[in-house]
C-alpha cells in the first residue's frame, strides 16, 4: 500500500478503496481523495455477482460455493486495489453475512487468508453509510429526502436532510430473499403476487410509520432510490424515451411510469427479461421482487415521483473515511461527530450521570495518553473505544446496582452505536464489562464475542485503564481535579491532585490501591499511588 502524494498547491491526494460485500453482489470502488478540496473522485468501480444470499435453506448458513465465489472476488479486488497503490481498504459486509450463523467464521477466514479485516455493519449503520453516500453526490437543499435502498437481503429507508439523518431503518426484506422464499413460479401468478405485495407492505410498515412520524407539517420530501434494482428499472424506463439520458444519476421516474414498467416485468418469463438490454442475467432473476418492493414503498409513502442516485453504501464508506480523518466539513460537519452524539444519546437514554461519566472518561484518556508502551500498546484506534466505554460503563445501573457491569455489557451490546463497526461495538461493550470485578475468562459470553486475538488484547488493555479511572470516581461530587501519570518500564505512578488544598483523598487512594493485584496480574506493571500535598 502506498503513501499519499502531494500536488503543487500543497494539497495531498490520498487513494482509498472501498469494498461492499452485499447479498447479491460484491462491489469495489477505488477513489482519490483531495485533502485541499475536501472531495473525492471515483477512479474505478468493479462489481461481481457473488450471490451470498443463496444460503442453506435448512441452517441459514452461507453455502460453501457462495463463500468461495466471495473469496475469489475479494482476492481479485485486493490485487486490483494494490495495483492502484491504495493506502487503505475500507469494507462493509451487510445482511447476508450479518444473519448467517457462520458469517463471522467466514470473515475470520477472509482475514486469515487475505488479510482483509471486514467490518460487519448493523442495519442502522448500513442505512447511515447509504445516507452519506447519497449526500456526497446530491444537494438536499432545504427539503427533507427519503432514501430507499433495496438490497438483496434488506431494504433501508432513511429520512434525512442536508444536516442529519432523522430516521435510519433497515427491514429484512430484499430482492434475493423474496425470490428465494416466495417465488416458485415465474411469471408470478396473480394470487401469489397479491400475497407478496401484502407481505412486503406488512414488513415495511414499521419503517414507513417511523419516517412518517418524523416528517414535519408542511414538508414534502423527495424520494431518492438507489441500488441495482432501482438503476435497472430506471434504465428500462429511460429506454422508452426518444433520447435516453447519458447517465441515470438524477433521473426522475413518475409513479405512473414505474407502474407500467413493473406490470411489464411481472408478465415476462425470466428468459424474456434476459433479452432486455437494460438488465443482466442475474438481475433478470430477481428484479420482479425488487420492483414490487419499490412499487409498494412508493405507494405506502404516497409520493408521485422518485429520483435515482448512483451513489450509495460504497461511496458512503469513502465519505466515512474522510470524516474520520478530518477531511470533510460544511454539510458533513454534523455527521463528523456521529460517534460522540450516538454515545451521548445512549448516556441520556439510560439515565447515566453524565458529569461523572465525563470525569471518568477524562481520567481514562489521561492514562491512555501517558502509559503507551507500559500499560497498553495501542496506536490510536483504542482511544475512541475507551472514551465510549467510559461514558457508558455505568449504564447497567439503570437496571440494577448489583453486578451492573454485566448489565452494562448487555445494554451497550444491544444498543445502537452509529459510526462504530460491529467489531468496535463489541469491544466497547466488553471494555465496559471488564472495568470491575474479575478479569476476562474464556467461558464469558462477552469474551467469546470478541473475534480476534488483537481485539482481545486491546479490550484487556483498555478495560484496565477504565478500571483505574472508575476507581478514582467514588463520590457524587469531584474531589480529584487532575491525575498526574508517570510511567516507566514495569511501573506506573499515579499522583492524585485534589480539588482543594489539604482535601482528604484517602478513599480514592485506597480504591486505586485495591486494583494493584489485578494490574500486576494482567499487565505485570507495579502500581504506585500518591496524593499531592
Amino acid at each position: 500500500m502506498a503513501d499519499s502524494f502531494a500536488l503543487a498547491d500543497g494539497a495531498q491526494l490520498r487513494r482509498i478503496a472501498a469494498i461492499d460485500i452485499g447479498t447479491n453482489s460484491t462491489h469495489l470502488l477505488v477513489a482519490t481523495v483531495n485533502t485541499s478540496l475536501r472531495t473525492f473522485r471515483i477512479d474505478q468501480a468493479e462489481k461481481s455477482t457473488t450471490r451470498l444470499g443463496e444460503r442453506d435453506p435448512e441452517t441459514g448458513e452461507l453455502s460453501e460455493a457462495a463463500m468461495q465465489r466471495g473469496y475469489e472476488t475479494l482476492r481479485r479486488f485486493m490485487d486490483l486495489a494494490a495495483s492502484h497503490q491504495v493506502e487503505q481498504v475500507v469494507t462493509a459486509a451487510t445482511s447476508a453475512v450479518r444473519e448467517a450463523p457462520n458469517g463471522r467464521q467466514y470473515l475470520q477466514r477472509i482475514k486469515d487468508d487475505l488479510g482483509i479485516e471486514v467490518d460487519l455493519v448493523s442495519g442502522p449503520e448500513e442505512a447511515r453509510l447509504i445516507y452519506l453516500g447519497v449526500l456526497s453526490g446530491m444537494s438536499f437543499g432545504d427539503r427533507p429526502h427519503l432514501l430507499l435502498d433495496i438490497g438483496g437481503g434488506s431494504t433501508e429507508l432513511i429520512l434525512a436532510d442536508g444536516r442529519d439523518a432523522r430516521a435510519l431503518t433497515s427491514t429484512r426484506v430484499g430482492a434475493v430473499r423474496l425470490q428465494r422464499d416466495f417465488v416458485k413460479d415465474d411469471p408470478i401468478p396473480p394470487q401469489r403476487r397479491a400475497f407478496l405485495k401484502a407481505f412486503i407492505q406488512g414488513s415495511l410498515e414499521p419503517a414507513v410509520d417511523k419516517v412518517h412520524r418524523r416528517i414535519k407539517p408542511g414538508e414534502i420530501p423527495v424520494l431518492v432510490a438507489t441500488s441495482g434494482t432501482a438503476m435497472a428499472i430506471g434504465a428500462l424506463a429511460a429506454s422508452e424515451e426518444e433520447r435516453p439520458p447519458m447517465r441515470m444519476h438524477g433521473y426522475r421516474i413518475s409513479r405512473q411510469r414505474l407502474d407500467r414498467v413493473v406490470e411489464k416485468l411481472v408478465g415476462m418469463t425470466p428468459e424474456q427479461r434476459r433479452q432486455l438490454g437494460a438488465i443482466n442475467d442475474r438481475r433478470a432473476e430477481i428484479i420482479v421482487p425488487g420492483a414490487l418492493i419499490l412499487q409498494t414503498t412508493m405507494q405506502m409513502l404516497g409520493v408521485d415521483e422518485l429520483v435515482l442516485s448512483e451513489r450509495a453504501l460504497r461511496e458512503g464508506l469513502i465519505v466515512d473515511w474522510m470524516l474520520r480523518h478530518g477531511f470533510l466539513e460544511d454539510r458533513f460537519s454534523f455527521q463528523s461527530s456521529i460517534r460522540q452524539r450516538t454515545v451521548i444519546h445512549q448516556v441520556q437514554r439510560f439515565a447515566v450521570n453524565q458529569r461523572r461519566a465525563e470525569r471518568v472518561a477524562t481520567h481514562a484518556l489521561t492514562l491512555y495518553d501517558n502509559t503507551y508502551g507500559v500499560m497498553h500498546h495501542d496506536t490510536g484506534a483504542g482511544r475512541d473505544l475507551l472514551w465510549a466505554a467510559a461514558m457508558l460503563h455505568a449504564c447497567g445501573q439503570h437496571i440494577n446496582l448489583s453486578a451492573y457491569h454485566k448489565h452494562s455489557w448487555y445494554l451497550i451490546r444491544h444498543g445502537e452505536l452509529l459510526g462504530y463497526s460491529e467489531a468496535e461495538h463489541l469491544m466497547v461493550a466488553a471494555i465496559a464489562r471488564y472495568h470491575r470485578r474479575s478479569l476476562p475468562k474464556k467461558r464469558h459470553e462477552s469474551w467469546q464475542a470478541i473475534g480476534t486475538r488483537e481485539h482481545r488484547r486491546l479490550v484487556g488493555e483498555m478495560a484496565l485503564l477504565l478500571r483505574l479511572s472508575a476507581a478514582i470516581d467514588r463520590r457524587p461530587e469531584p474531589v480529584v481535579s487532575q491525575l498526574a501519570v508517570m510511567a516507566s518500564p514495569g511501573k506506573v505512578q499515579l499522583d492524585l491532585i485534589p480539588e482543594r488544598r489539604n482535601q482528604n483523598l484517602s478513599l480514592e487512594q485506597w480504591s486505586l490501591e485495591s486494583c494493584r493485584d489485578v494490574v500486576r496480574d494482567a499487565s505485570g506493571v507495579k502500581l504506585i499511588v500518591t496524593v499531592q500535598g
